[in-house]
């Protein structure tokens, strides 16, 4: 998933033990490094590949197949390179730190990003990191609301054909005078309310390993479907789009790669640490391929007809109904799972960490109500990667390692960091205006 979290705080036997931070792996709950190879290659799919994979036929369709093949290759390797920035700083961090057995022995631990920020940049980077967390997250739960609304109104409440654009799937018939989309993301308000209520969420990790199963099993089904189109049936597709599209698929694409929050837990879990830089870069190349794959294969079945979320062009046979459906339930109870973190930020700092359940009640309810006025989830995709993980994935880990290694790198090190914070910020700004223009202009 896009990020994992659940702190346990206590001491056994009068000793403190490892804190689960908001980026604690999904798989492996043991607090020492005993990870093997391919139980973190595992652990980094899952921290990875997501939702937002989608919504990129979608982004095929608008910026061009060779374009946004492109942009997914290129992003992975910027993404790549900001994880790898921020597990060198890490591991420089800690050899700072004074040696076991010192008088000065110190026992704080860069286990997660905000940690590195307090390292770096003391409480201001710790500050940075904790609110952009809390906008990605939040993001994250808006398009998880925006997608069950969409696909629930498109299964039950839409007679329209895949020829049909989205905006008409989607006002074309109404409830009671609401739309459908607003009838189901109200519908699941009271529930969330109560999920979002528990303090403690562990019993709810296996239904994000439920979550990725259905994910992979969907993207299966999807590209099956588009194999046997494709065999049949050729559409015109186009290479290149506008400048203003490109920057669009470069945020669905960088929302897609965010598990960067997932990279310092998972590198510290690992036993063979020295490979995991090698692990870690086939990982993301692996999945960049199969994003690029199933883009375009997506794009070349359905063509112009491609929908912002791909699911929605499967038609209304059962198997589809049953793959939409469970795509809507996994992420209905993944929910209150990345709501978490934002929890966590406002608890520690407004309530001295303590458990506040209206304070919950509320942000649910905010998120709930900018669901209902984002059309598309894909336009909304673009949106969150522009800005939130643009910040994270480029920006940070840059910053962060020039702050800690300007006293020692090179000055090719020095332009090279300067250069990757430069490239973050034009690919933020410029994303973000260009996804604001595209969801303001329906």
């Amino acid at each position: 998933m896009e990020g994992f979290n659940q702190r346990e705080a206590g001491k056994r036997n009068g000793k403190p033990i490892k804190t689960c931070r908001e980026d604690t792996p999904l798989l492996g709950n043991n607090s020492t490094p005993l990870s093997c190879q391919s139980k973190t290659f595992a652990n980094l799919f899952i921290a990875i590949v997501g939702a937002g994979v989608l919504g990129l036929p979608y982004t095929f369709k608008k910026a061009g197949w060779f374009t946004s093949t492109v942009t997914i290759f290129s992003i992975a390797g910027l993404v790549y390179h900001g994880m790898m920035l921020l597990v060198h700083t890490r591991r420089r961090l800690q050899e700072r730190l004074p040696p076991p057995g010192s008088t000065n022995e110190r026992t704080d631990h860069v286990f997660s990003f905000g940690d590195l920020g307090f390292a770096a940049c003391g409480n201001i980077g710790r500050a940075s990191v904790d609110t952009v967390i809390v906008i990605s997250q939040s993001a994250f739960c808006i398009g998880y609301l925006i997608f069950i609304g969409n696909t629930l109104a498109h299964l039950f409440y839409s007679t329209a054909s895949l020829s049909v654009v989205a905006t008409d799937l989607f006002v074309s018939r109404k409830i009671f005078g609401i739309r459908p989309k607003t009838v189901y993301i109200w519908a699941c308000f009271p529930f969330q309310l109560g999920l979002n209520s528990i303090p403690t969420l562990t019993h709810l990790a296996p239904l994000s390993i439920f979550a990725d199963i259905v994910q992979f099993g969907s993207m299966g089904m999807v590209l099956v479907q588009d194999a046997v189109i494709i065999n049949h049936e050729a559409h015109s597709v186009k290479a290149f789009g506008s400048v203003s599209t490109f920057f669009y698929g470069m945020g669905v694409a960088i929302y897609t790669f965010e598990g960067i929050g997932m990279v310092l837990p998972l590198e510290d879990e690992m036993k063979d640490k020295p490979k995991f830089p090698k692990l870690l870069c086939v990982s993301m190349f692996s999945i960049a391929f199969v994003y690029a794959a199933f883009g375009l294969l997506s794009y070349l079945a359905f063509g112009e007809n491609t929908q912002d979320i791909i699911t929605s062009n499967m038609g209304k046979g059962l198997l589809s109904t049953l793959v939409q459906l469970g795509l809507c339930i996994n992420l209905f109870f993944t929910f209150p799972l990345m709501m978490n973190p934002v929890y966590e930020v406002f608890e520690s700092r407004f309530f001295n960490g303590g458990y506040c359940m209206w304070m919950r009640w509320l942000v649910v309810l905010v998120i709930s109500l900018v669901a209902l006025y984002v059309p598309y989830f894909t336009d909304f995709l673009s949106l969150v990667g522009s800005s939130a993980c643009c910040v994270l994935g480029l920006v940070f880990p840059a910053l962060f390692h020039y702050i800690v290694f300007k006293d020692e790198m090179s000055q090719r090190g020095a332009i090279m960091d300067l250069a990757v914070i430069a490239v973050g910020i034009i690919f933020g700004i410029s994303g973000t205006w260009y996804s604001l223009k595209e969801i303001f202009a329906v």
